[in-house]
């Protein structure tokens, strides 16, 4: 319908053609969307508000819009835990291959040809699944713990097979172990190696198949196996390179905070980092160090108190450790007695490999009279550090460097691959 200007403007002219009609009548309807866009200070004949010689009004876009904007629910604030990534150098998956198509039974119709004979086709067989290892995946929080490769599909008529399933591919870090009931079936140590886990099914046959001379018109139709099924442990070589062994509340974590850019939960109570975090210490020449934190330890960890074998599983993929000793402890230096006991029992030797010993907390005032007490009672090179203000780390930064270098040259000479991160 048309008003105003444009219907007198009409009412003058004799033969009005569809192109003008329908000019004015969008004339019309912008003119009316953009008064309804203004807020009612906004009238027309108003500063705001004013005809342009033009097709386009002049409009004043810093108003209000008459537009109900509807509140969002605010989300609980999630704590800093709760937000940590934490790393997973341990794993157990189940993982299902797909099974195949089934068979099918059909026989060919077209007119003029009564005795088409069959033309099932066969299933398409079921995906298999692969673990790869990629050097771009540092941790084993990404696997799922079942995985189910896909199925083929069924057969069809006019001899038409079914397409076969997907593979599926599981991507885990270099240097990853794959072993079933204990036992190591595959040592994952080059970028891109693969291992064919499971096997996807056969498909199934049509009765095509079992087209004879003695069977002209078979009837016969198979459905496809099914895939193979296994559980498997993927477990991680060498889960850092440097890790940080200590007793519950020794400040482990706030070292790590302190020397990377790893930031896991800090709290005032033990047992805060109940699964390790790894953070990466940079070098100017582009060198990375991983150092992982290792949840803390008690006293009869190796009979599993306290979580201690999944804390020492960890520990045992570190190729060299980092003991934090708590200066605010009577005794400190007891503190290195138990931790090394607690290794050698896990595993004969662990509590010799390479090692520092950092002293924590000298921000402290009685810590000063400990640390030369510590230095006497010890053989290994103490390194006095206060995470809480970052006193002295460069120092534990660059004997960090010191056990790296030493690390690639004793697996270089042995003739194993070191890691890099």
């Amino acid at each position: 319908m048309l008003k105003g200007t444009g219907l007198t403007l009409l009412s003058r002219v004799k033969a009005v053609s569809a192109d003008v009609i329908y000019r004015c009548s969008l004339r019309h309807y912008i003119g009316k969307k953009a008064l309804s866009l203004l807020s009612p200070s906004c009238a027309p004949g108003s500063v705001l508000w004013r005809p342009n010689e033009g097709f386009f009004r002049e409009v004043c876009t810093s108003t209000t819009l008459h537009r109900k904007i509807g509140g969002n629910k605010r989300k609980n604030d999630l704590s800093e835990k709760k937000l940590t990534r934490h790393f997973v150098d341990c794993r157990r998956v189940k993982l299902v291959a797909g099974s195949g198509g089934k068979g099918s039974c059909s026989f060919h119709s077209e007119p003029r040809k009564e005795w088409g004979g069959p033309d099932g086709g066969n299933g398409g067989d079921g995906g298999s699944i692969i673990i790869k290892a990629n050097r771009f995946v540092k941790s084993l929080a990404q696997v799922t713990p079942v995985y189910k490769a896909e199925d083929g599909q069924a057969g069809g008529n006019k001899n038409c097979y079914g397409r076969n399933g997907n593979s599926t591919y599981i991507s885990v870090p270099v240097g990853t172990v794959v072993k079933e009931q204990g036992t190591t079936i595959m040592d994952l140590a080059e970028d891109g190696q693969e291992y064919l886990a499971v096997f996807g099914g056969a498909g199934g046959k049509g009765n095509r198949f079992f087209l004879s001379n003695e069977n002209r018109a078979p009837m016969t139709a198979t459905p496809g196996t099914a895939g193979q099924e296994r559980v498997l442990q993927l477990e991680l070589r060498t889960m850092a390179h440097a890790g940080l062994v200590g007793f519950p509340n020794a400040g482990k974590s706030s070292l790590l905070r302190a020397i990377s850019n790893a930031r896991p939960a800090v709290a005032a109570y033990p047992f805060t980092t109940l699964n390790p975090h790894v953070g990466i210490v940079e070098y100017r020449d582009h060198e990375q160090v991983a150092v992982a934190d290792i949840p803390g330890i008690i006293r009869g960890a190796h009979l599993n108190r306290g979580l201690g074998i999944s804390f020492l599983r960890h520990i045992e993929r570190c190729r060299f450790l980092l003991f934090v000793l708590d200066l605010s402890a009577p005794e400190p230096w007891t503190q290195l007695q138990h931790l090394c006991y607690e290794l050698d029992q896990y595993e004969p030797g662990l509590s010799q490999r390479p090692q520092a010993i950092v002293a924590n907390k000298m921000d402290l005032p009685e810590a000063r009279e400990k640390l030369e007490t510590l230095k006497s009672q010890v053989t290994q090179r103490v390194i006095p550090i206060s995470a809480l203000t970052g006193q002295n780390t460069e120092e534990l930064i660059l004997h960090l460097r010191e056990l790296y270098d030493g690390y690639l040259q004793d697996d270089g000479s042995e003739g194993v691959k070191p890691v890099r991160w």
